[in-house]
């Protein structure tokens, strides 16, 4: 890579790794795994940098490489994910007051499935679109659509548990 694609790269991971470290928490609930997840991604835009570029859209790329390597973590060995207890490290933490929820929403975020988690973290932490979503992950817009329902249920539910309200008093 010639001098200007690297100090070009240089520039773009400097102004991720938090968002992407974030973005790996959500997928994962755990500080050390994001940083992995993040540092991989990152790793690997490096090494294909001239294509990554060309694709238009590096962030995007870079999510696709998290998500993709966060799914790959379960196929070469069960992983038991256990984000509840957890807290972020300084560079990522909430002031204090939100600490609390935040901790709340990733728990909440770890008792989805993987599918559901990557379509909530995309849709509604990024602000992407259905259609982004769907390019993102390879699937249809209807998958999406469906995968954000039934996450969002299984959150409110998740939600409505830890208040102490039931389905039934709303």
């Amino acid at each position: 890579m010639g001098d200007r694609a690297e100090a070009e790269f240089s520039e773009f991971m400097r102004g991720r790794w938090a968002a992407l470290v974030r973005f790996g928490y959500g997928l994962t609930g755990d500080v050390g795994l994001a940083e992995d997840l993040a540092q991989t991604a990152l790793a690997r835009a490096y090494a294909s940098w001239p294509r990554v570029r060309r694709a238009g859209d590096p962030d995007a790329y870079v999510r696709k490489i998290m998500l993709n390597a966060n799914h790959n973590r379960f196929r070469k060995r069960r992983v038991a994910e256990s984000p509840a207890g957890l807290t972020l490290d300084r560079a990522t933490a909430a002031p204090a007051d939100r600490r609390d929820d935040r901790a709340a929403l990733i728990a909440a975020l770890g008792g989805l499935p993987h599918g559901q988690r990557a379509v909530v973290l995309l849709r509604y932490w990024l602000g992407m679109t259905e259609t982004e979503v769907a390019a993102a992950l390879g699937c249809s817009v209807g998958n999406v659509k469906s995968q954000a329902s039934r996450a969002l249920a299984k959150l409110r539910t998740s939600a409505d548990l830890a208040d102490g309200v039931s389905h039934e008093h709303q």
